[in-house]
């Protein structure tokens, strides 16, 4: 019974095709908002039973779901983290040369929104996980795989896991967003604030009031023109700041009496987030409110770390050119499931930097098959 068990894991781990699989999850929309992951996790859950892994699917919100794999190793090390996320950012309003959620491949490309960012790193994290599941005895730690909802706004996954006690177990942390097999050692802290403007009601037959917009134009101007505290980072830019949403006013013959402006910005480390808020603080008008919507920490390890050394030692051996070590703007479930740790960290992706978010977004056929073999061979070299 045991070895006909064994039988069917093994032909169903050799019949998983991750580019298939990533066209099918690439054809379903999880863009966020609204997220709705669910559909995505039901059949991550599934691929990853007939596996032969461990697999739990929480649904902790309508249509957002978490998926918690595992592959037990023998508890001498601690875990070896693979993280990916579930959701997308939105298709946008630019018009797309290709439908958006078709999985269309042209040569090697695989084109639709996630292809890149970041489902291609989930198929093959499944795919690297079938092979891993075979090899359970030789595996001295657990092998999880974190894969979450809600990345791409408010890290509602990973918050979910850190609730149920995931971070207690982590080890080592590696993570598939996009770096197109390069090794990116540093992301950014980001920091959300909002500006609200009071002013007062009129109208053009009366008292002219105290226009809400004009004080946030003025905020506005201002913030432009102001430079940002922030020392120099050796694989970052500088810092950023983007508006990115704004709502005031009622009627087109009132005075607006309040008015808000919510805006991104990018921090390297070891800035103090806090120092930054009271530097916003300081060029606000009278009457401009600032308030913190969210701060998501920067992550970094060092160049001279031993698990940065074996990524871009098996990273190397993988691929026809150097491995270069990088840092990114962009922030990954990191920020939330690594806070307070010191536990090894990098992040490796077939996705492409640049092309997150992108009308026509695409991913490497290449990039994703050579992917499955470094998670594979970055997992058996740490927990050896």
């Amino acid at each position: 019974m045991e070895k006909a068990l064994n039988r069917q894991v093994e032909n169903s781990v050799t019949s998983f095709d991750p580019i298939h699989f990533l066209q099918t999850v690439v054809s379903i929309d999880s863009c966020d908002p609204p997220g709705g992951e669910l559909e995505i996790a039901l059949l991550v859950h599934e691929q990853l039973l007939e596996l032969g892994i461990e697999s739990e699917l929480d649904e902790f919100l309508p249509g957002r779901a978490n998926v918690l794999g595992r592959i037990r190793g023998s508890g001498e090390k601690a875990a070896f983290v693979l993280s990916s996320h579930m959701d997308t950012v939105p298709v946008g309003t630019v018009p797309w040369k290709r439908p958006p959620f078709s999985g269309a491949i042209e040569g090697d490309r695989l084109y639709g929104r996630g292809a890149t960012d970041m489902k291609s790193a989930l198929a093959s994290m499944i795919a690297a996980a079938g092979s891993l599941s075979k090899k359970a005895h030789l595996l001295k730690g657990d092998v999880i795989l974190a894969f979450t909802a809600g990345e791409s706004a408010n890290l509602l996954g990973a918050r979910r896991f850190i609730e149920q006690g995931l971070q207690k177990e982590i080890g080592a942390f590696l993570c598939g967003e996009p770096s197109d097999l390069d090794v990116i050692i540093v992301e950014k802290a980001a920091l959300w604030l909002r500006a609200t403007a009071t002013g007062r009601l009129g109208h053009v037959s009366g008292h002219a009031g105290i226009n809400a917009i004009d004080l946030i134009q003025e905020f506005l101007g201002r913030l432009a023109a102001m430079r940002l505290d922030c020392p120099p980072h050796p694989l970052l830019d500088g810092p950023t700041i983007r508006v990115g949403r704004i709502e005031g006013g009622s009627a087109v013959n009132l005075t607006p009496d309040h008015c808000i402006v919510d805006f991104d910005i990018r921090l390297p480390p070891p800035v103090d987030h806090l120092l930054i808020v009271e530097q916003v603080q300081g060029i606000a008008p009278e009457n401009v409110a600032i308030n913190i919507l969210d701060f998501k920490p920067a992550v970094e390890s060092l160049p001279e770390d031993d698990f940065v050394k074996l990524c871009t030692e098996v990273c190397s051996r993988h691929r026809a050119e150097p491995t270069k070590i990088k840092g990114v703007s962009y922030y990954s479930d990191g920020t939330v499931l690594l806070e307070g740790l010191s536990v090894p960290f990098a992040i490796i992706g077939p996705g492409e930097l640049g092309l997150s978010g992108q009308p026509d977004e695409s991913v490497s056929i290449d990039n994703v098959l050579k992917a499955v073999e470094i998670y594979e061979d970055l997992a058996m070299a740490w927990l050896s």
